[in-house]
């Protein structure tokens, strides 16, 4: 194709483009982005191209541009994710305790009985009244409340079991104790 029929020749271009942004960015993925930025806004701005001006300069400062542009943004970007960074608490405090304690809470619902902890289910987590809960279960009113009684009272013997643990004994200490 000759240029002086088609001025507007992009695709004759492309080698140069592609070869210019490949130095701006330095990979080869980011460099076709940036081609195809700037080919989008050459299309878009074709009207603000002069006929009989070298289409491959006009071209060359849209690539250079648009990589300006994409480098404002990202410092933006940046210097926005570092002022939130500035507002947001410097550290949180470590959950490891609370993440064994919740394990642990599971586990010993989970040893439960199965008819008390359907009955503990219904009315602790699901906030059913004890007559719904009840109701679905298919028991009487006082059951439901006997069940849950017990399976309060075992979980009761969890926490005091877990609150104060037996007394770990030295083995293989110096004192008399352990001859």
């Amino acid at each position: 194709m000759d240029t002086q029929s088609h001025p507007f020749n992009v695709i004759a271009q492309l080698a140069t483009l592609r070869r210019y942004a490949r130095s701006l960015v330095r990979n080869q993925s980011d460099a076709e982005d940036l081609v195809h930025d700037a080919l989008v806004r050459a299309y878009e701005r074709k009207s603000t191209f002069r006929t009989g001006a070298n289409i491959r300069n006009w071209l060359l400062s849209i690539v250079h541009n648009t990589h300006i542009d994409r480098l404002r943004h990202a410092r933006s970007v940046e210097r926005r994710h570092e002022a939130a960074g500035e507002l947001a608490e410097p550290s949180l405090a470590a959950n490891q305790e609370h993440s064994i304690r919740l394990r642990q809470v599971q586990a010993a619902f989970f040893d439960l009985p199965e008819e008390q902890r359907e009955a503990l289910h219904l009315v602790a987590i699901e906030e059913l009244s004890y007559q719904e809960a009840a109701d679905a279960l298919g028991i009487p009113v006082g059951t439901l409340m006997s069940r849950i009684s017990r399976a309060r009272a075992r979980l009761r013997s969890f926490e005091s079991e877990v609150r104060s643990p037996p007394h770990l004994k030295l083995i293989g200490g110096t004192g008399d104790e352990n001859r």
